[in-house]
């Protein structure tokens, strides 16, 4: 691997998000091969060269191709691109660090925590990948529909080292996409996960019918959270006051392209927590990281009121409404 130019990239994860950022990559040249757990839904793509399950309308740039082989997507570049729920990330992981040298670099765009531990994505990678040196997280305000249109967009690269991240950023930029650097693995990581579940929150505050207040209420206390735990794990607060913290918070909180707000709006109007998921028909990565966030706030030891009361909602069956009047009746304390 040279961290310079980027020529070629695997990615795995052929859903909305692998498959927007694998065609933003490829449109700016990079020959790209895509991967996905299922062969099914590889081959369908490949065949009419474009996601039309997930975007449709789409087409495949001719250097965007796709296999379901894991050897030869492995062995297809340096560069691997990791875009699957958080619930897959280890087990990706475990099956191809076998076919990773220490010259690979491992990058992922996935939001959230690993369920059973609640540990960050980059822990998980250095247990399963021990001889990678060089990796690192791509994040920030995006939804993959406006990615893959080719709409103006701009996110965080956070790496291992600052020549990674110039050559991650390098590969994604164009004139309609804009990528700032970092080194803050962990502070990227904490605010792609932990909006996925405020946005959940909001939603539901919004399926209430409790307005605007609430909802801008809801996106400062969250923010609020989010800094607590960061700055207990060694976060820089830079970070989550920029484009994959409160960026992305605001984003995931106040439009309907979330997944995770409209499973709340579908809570707060009374709808089963199951039923909605399956209507969203694709992976809602805050309905998973409230059990883990819980999780890694407690070992923290950090206070997390509105997580907390979303988790409860999701696993306890608390009613929304009873959660938030529980939320109104905490203490009267000093805002920092």
């Amino acid at each position: 691997m040279i961290a310079g130019q980027i020529q070629s990239i695997a990615v795995y994860g052929a859903g909305s998000w692998g498959t927007a950022l694998a065609l933003q990559l490829a449109r700016n040249g990079l020959d790209v091969l895509l991967w996905d757990i299922s062969s099914e839904h590889i081959a369908t793509i490949s065949q009419q060269r474009c996601n039309a399950h997930y975007l449709p309308g789409i087409p495949f740039p001719d250097n965007l191709n796709c296999s379901s082989d894991l050897a030869v997507v492995a062995g297809f570049s340096d560069y691997h691109l990791l875009v699957v729920p958080s619930h897959g990330f280890r087990s990706l992981l475990q099956k191809i660090s076998p076919l990773l040298t220490q010259d690979d670099a491992v990058l992922w765009a996935t939001k959230g925590l690993e369920l059973d531990s609640g540990k960050l994505l980059h822990e998980v990678l250095e247990e399963e990948v021990p001889q990678c040196r060089a990796y690192g997280v791509v994040s920030g305000p995006t939804f993959a529909a406006e990615v893959a249109r080719g709409l103006p967009t701009a996110m965080t690269v956070a790496a291992t080292s600052t020549a990674l991240a110039q050559a991650v950023a390098t590969a994604f930029s164009a004139a309609n996409y804009r990528a700032y650097l970092s080194n803050d693995i962990i502070g990227v990581e904490l605010g792609g996960a932990i909006k996925n579940v405020l946005a959940i929150a909001a939603g539901i505050s919004d399926g209430l019918g409790f307005g605007a207040n609430a909802r801008v209420a809801i996106v400062t206390r969250g923010l609020a959270e989010i800094m607590r735990l960061g700055a207990k794990l060694g976060a820089q607060p830079e970070t989550l006051m920029g484009l994959a913290g409160v960026g992305d918070l605001v984003l995931t909180c106040t439009d309907n392209q979330s997944r995770n707000r409209r499973l709340g709006l579908a809570l707060g109007q009374g709808k089963d927590k199951d039923a909605a998921i399956a209507e969203i028909g694709q992976a809602v990565e805050g309905a998973k990281s409230a059990r883990s966030i819980g999780k890694l706030a407690d070992l923290a030891g950090v206070e997390m009121p509105i997580c907390q009361q979303v988790y409860r909602i999701l696993y306890e069956q608390l009613s929304p409404r009873d959660a938030v009047q529980e939320l109104l009746a905490r203490d009267i304390k000093a805002e920092f």
